[in-house]
């Protein structure tokens, strides 16, 4: 697998709803992603427990800990925030830039 850099269609502090998986139907923003797996993280979704191991000289302290850990892109859909709807996006160009447009609405994602 290479490690190009790949596009994702949702980006950092984007709405969005989870489409499959255990947490099908969940709405939050995304924490993070990750464009090089193809991943995102979505903040309070896909919630995992983790063993960590104390570590005095960096002040970690032991036990465990839940975490979100990485959704795949495709299994999430952005949320529009004119039509509260969630929705496929489309690109338009805009004064010389290109910018997500909603596909219901035909609202800019981009501010």
């Amino acid at each position: 697998m290479t490690n190009s850099k790949k596009s994702l269609h949702v980006k950092t502090g984007d709405r969005v709803v989870i489409t499959a998986g255990k947490d099908k139907g969940k709405q939050g923003n995304i924490k993070k992603a990750l464009p090089s797996e193809g991943k995102v993280i979505v903040e309070g979704a896909n919630m995992i427990t983790k063993a960590t191991k104390a570590n005095p000289a960096y002040g970690i302290q032991g036990g465990l800990i839940k975490k979100e850990a990485p959704l795949d892109s495709s299994n999430v859909m952005i949320v529009c925030p004119s039509c509260e709807k969630p929705t496929r996006i489309a690109h338009k160009i805009v004064d010389g830039k290109k910018v997500r447009v909603c596909k219901k609405c035909g609202e800019q994602l981009d501010v």
